[in-house]
């Protein structure tokens, strides 16, 4: 891996701001990592440099290290860093990481990465946080190189909601589980997920309900089944905070049981849009599911699964529109 150094402007001065850092994986960006994010901005003023970056590993260190039990991600690389921004860093960087990566000491990673690379003055961590080889570095080795290197360091108590520490595996496991409430709670905010609308086999139209097939990176997903959820169509870092360009639907995961039966069964992920029309396909499309309606089932024909189709439709347009306009900004402010 080649080593990273300390951008610099035209004399070989360097250029980067002093910043305060916040190191981890930071998948999902659940309000623990927000609250870390909070943290670094106080540091922040409190040091006189206002600046504050968020640094995380791509990919996770398990799937490296542990292919075999790397956890699934819940937000691509460049979703964490919409979302790092959005939540209030300066700056989010992404850090490859490899086995090179994986044999530097606690020592060089402080040393190389926070304090020449990045100017780290202060950093912000969780009680969990590990670095360097065979993660032996943590929040007890950085508060002891501080006073020799001359930053100040700061360990945060993680949170608790529901009566249990959030954390990103406690999201995947929600997820999988289809606990919409618990994910919400651990994240503050909808999941989501965005995946390319591509061509399917085209059955919905025959029914009168269109959907678009979305082809998807590989990430956790929630649990097969039926869920209300809001869209937006071709995101943008510009969108944040637009609840009028998102859109209600209604979206099933799974393996299509009632049209595959005795075909090798695919899992997919097909989206409803609600009084839609339009070509979506080539389009991106960001989902929040807000509702699980149901479990995936099998129906004994085409009719008995339209009228089913049809309910869910208008179990997902009740919903959600019964969400207060306070409820959806928050919430959907980060799609």
């Amino acid at each position: 891996m080649t080593a990273a150094h300390p951008p610099q402007g035209h004399s070989g001065t360097i250029t980067h701001p002093p910043t305060v850092v916040i190191p981890g994986n930071h998948d999902g960006v659940h309000l623990g990592h927000q609250k870390l994010l909070q943290q670094a901005q106080a540091m922040a003023a409190k040091l006189g440099c206002n600046h504050h970056t968020a640094l995380f590993f791509d990919p996770h260190p398990a799937a490296v290290l542990r292919p075999d039990r790397a956890p699934l991600p819940l937000t691509t690389t460049p979703r964490r860093k919409q979302l790092l921004l959005a939540a209030g860093a300066n700056n989010a960087v992404a850090l490859t990481f490899d086995h090179t990566f994986a044999k530097q000491s606690p020592e060089g990673f402080v040393e190389h990465y926070l304090l020449q690379t990045h100017r780290a003055q202060g950093i912000v961590v969780g009680p969990d946080f590990r670095f360097g080889k065979q993660r032996a570095g943590n929040h007890e080795t950085l508060a002891t190189m501080a006073p020799k290197l001359g930053f100040e360091v700061r360990t945060i108590a993680p949170l608790e909601v529901q009566g249990a520490r959030i954390s990103s595996s406690r999201v995947r496991t929600a997820l999988s589980l289809g606990d919409l409430n618990t994910v919400h709670a651990c994240l503050g905010r909808h999941h989501d997920f965005e995946g390319t609308v591509i061509k399917g086999q085209q059955r919905g139209r025959t029914i009168g309900f269109p959907t678009a097939n979305l082809e998807l990176p590989t990430l956790q997903l929630p649990k097969n089944g039926v869920y209300a959820l809001w869209v937006r169509i071709d995101p943008s870092p510009e969108q944040f905070g637009s609840v009028t360009e998102i859109l209600p639907g209604v979206m099933n995961i799974g393996t299509r049981p009632t049209v595959t039966a005795g075909q090798p069964a695919e899992p997919s992920v097909e989206v409803h849009l609600l009084d839609f029309e339009g070509d979506l396909y080539g389009k991106t499309l960001r989902v929040a599911p807000t509702h699980r309606l149901r479990d995936e089932q099998k129906f004994p024909g085409l009719d008995a699964l339209k009228a089913q189709i049809y309910a869910d439709a208008q179990q997902a347009k009740s919903l959600l529109s019964q969400t207060p306009e306070t409820e959806k900004a928050v919430n959907l402010k980060w799609m």
